[in-house]
């Protein structure tokens, strides 16, 4: 069952990045199966202090090097990135057991992030004259410079796109990274790691350290100069809390309830095929994945009744080919968390339209993509992130109303409305409090513009990735200020009433040319 290209010899390499000093192991499984996948070394919160004091070396002459060499690296490691396209998809579906099509969409998006910024990451960096205290008198410049050492702590169920679209804008900015992804889903980053390695990234620049949340997250938190965190609400609020007491920066992505509402001139076939995707694409352990759809009254009926078949179509399966649509879950622990979902549902009165019990036969964590109807207040899964294969389906009336129940959530990460009226929908969007909408679209429309922020609000998060500020995040602001001419102060022979009429005039006149 396991792939030809993951050898021992690669894994040994791969096991080799991480910073550890003790004989502890982490042994992730092969998700397929849930045999042992691999063996690697464990790190403790002194091999975290050793990590991050070896990449604070390593920063002061990165942070040096020019940004065109610093670049050329970069080119490099995009071209290895897809010629090893291969071996990384079997990699990600063995930890992770997402289905062949998840894997290499999860493939792209470093792809995409190290083009994009190697195209704009220069104009965005480089220094800006900025509007003096006083025209002709007073020269302001910005500059950039890197905050220092950044950790990045990813989660499992995107471990090679969310590890390095935050890792690869905090180094081309000129800061080393120490990277802490989640123990079961080491494997796609240290492969990363590797091959930013054979790219030329200098030595110490990208540090890798694995084990348990609670016994080295804390360690890096305490740290580094800055965070970059993906995972649960809950985690992030402790994160956050623990930055805020060193007062340094972070930036957290968290969970999400997200809404789609489908509007009573949508194209129903094309709505059934985005809300399929944008519902079971990564057996739906997505962040920004619909887990609450709202359909118009009038079509509630046979958006249903088509969304349900189309639900029951999709081929489950534990392939490395592109056979399969929907993968595995993770875990034993996210399956009970799923199944716990569905069931509490089903106990008080929901109905389970398609789905709706584990597939044993396929592999130890698979279940079925579930839809459910009529679930209440009072079932977990109508608030509660469930984080799995499971949506649950509402009729609404009006457009108003479809906006509030979309707002009835302490998240705001991402949503989604369809309808052929394009300008109606792009209202219904505007008035949803998250932070991205997608029209006509359930994910990739907007998280795929790189060019864009994204990001959360409320209780998913605060910071973006992608876009400018995914990358100036990783940089402080520093002003620097050369007075010309000493206008801002009187000479010695002017009286400071006289100084302060002659100011007040001149104040006047440049607000009436608009200069100040």
């Amino acid at each position: 069952m396991r792939p030809a290209t993951l050898t021992p010899e690669l894994l040994d390499t791969l096991g080799g990045r991480v910073i550890s000093s003790t004989s502890d192991m982490v042994r992730p499984v092969h998700v397929y199966t849930g045999a042992d996948l691999a063996t690697l070394p464990a790190s403790t919160p002194d091999d975290v202090l050793t990590a991050v004091g070896q990449a604070r070396t390593a920063q002061k002459s990165w942070a040096a090097t020019d940004f065109t060499e610093r670049a050329v690296i970069f080119e490099r490691f995009w071209s290895l990135l897809l010629e090893h396209r291969e071996p990384m998809a079997d990699l990600l579906q063995a930890e992770t057991g997402k289905a062949r099509r998840d894997a290499f969409e999860e493939i792209a998006e470093p792809a995409l992030v190290t083009s994009y910024y190697l195209r704009t990451a220069a104009r965005v960096l480089r220094p800006r004259r900025r509007a003096g205290a006083m025209p002709f008198a007073v020269a302001a410049t910005e500059l950039r410079r890197p905050r220092g050492v950044v950790g990045v702590i990813s989660p499992w169920n995107y471990p090679l796109a969310l590890s390095m679209a935050d890792s690869l804008p905090a180094l081309l900015a000129g800061n080393a990274v120490v990277l802490k992804p989640d123990s079961q889903t080491g494997l796609s980053p240290l492969f990363a790691a590797e091959l930013l390695r054979r790219a030329g990234l200098p030595e110490g620049v990208l540090q890798v350290v694995l084990g348990d949340g609670p016994v080295i997250g804390p360690a890096i938190v305490d740290s580094v100069d800055f965070v970059a965190f993906t995972g649960s609400t809950r985690t992030g609020t402790e994160v956050a809390r623990r930055a805020a007491d060193r007062l340094i920066g972070c930036s957290l992505e968290l969970g999400g309830k997200n809404p789609m509402i489908v509007l009573d001139d949508v194209h129903l076939a094309r709505a059934v095929d985005t809300a399929v995707r944008g519902c079971f694409a990564n057996a739906g352990q997505l962040c920004l994945s619909m887990e609450r759809i709202y359909a118009h009254e009038s079509v509630f009926d046979a958006f249903t009744e088509r969304f349900v078949t189309a639900t029951e179509k999709l081929r489950l399966g534990a392939t490395y080919d592109y056979s399969a649509d929907v993968g595995s879950l993770v875990s034993v622990r996210q399956l009970k968390t799923v199944t716990e979902h569905v069931d509490d549902a089903r106990a008080k009165g929901a109905r389970v339209l398609a789905g709706g019990r584990p597939r044993p036969d396929l592999g130890p964590f698979f279940y079925e993509p579930t839809v459910l109807a009529q679930v209440t207040p009072d079932m977990i899964c109508h608030a509660s992130e469930t984080f799995g294969p499971v949506v649950a389906l509402y009729p609404f009336r009006t457009d108003d109303e479809a906006v509030a129940l979309a707002n009835q959530t302490e998240y705001g990460l991402n949503a989604s409305v369809l309808g052929r009226d394009v300008a109606r929908a792009s209202r219904l969007a505007a008035g949803i409090r998250a932070g991205t909408v997608n029209v006509n679209d359930a994910v990739v429309s907007a998280y795929g513009s790189t060019d864009a922020p994204m990001g959360g609000i409320g209780a998913s998060g605060l910071g973006r990735r992608h876009g400018a500020e995914g990358i100036l995040k990783y940089t402080e602001a520093q002003t620097v200020a050369v007075k010309r001419i000493p206008v801002l102060s009187p000479p010695r022979w002017l009286p400071y009433p006289a100084f302060t009429r002659v100011m007040v005039g001149l104040l006047r006149l440049l607000h009436k040319l608009r200069v100040r």
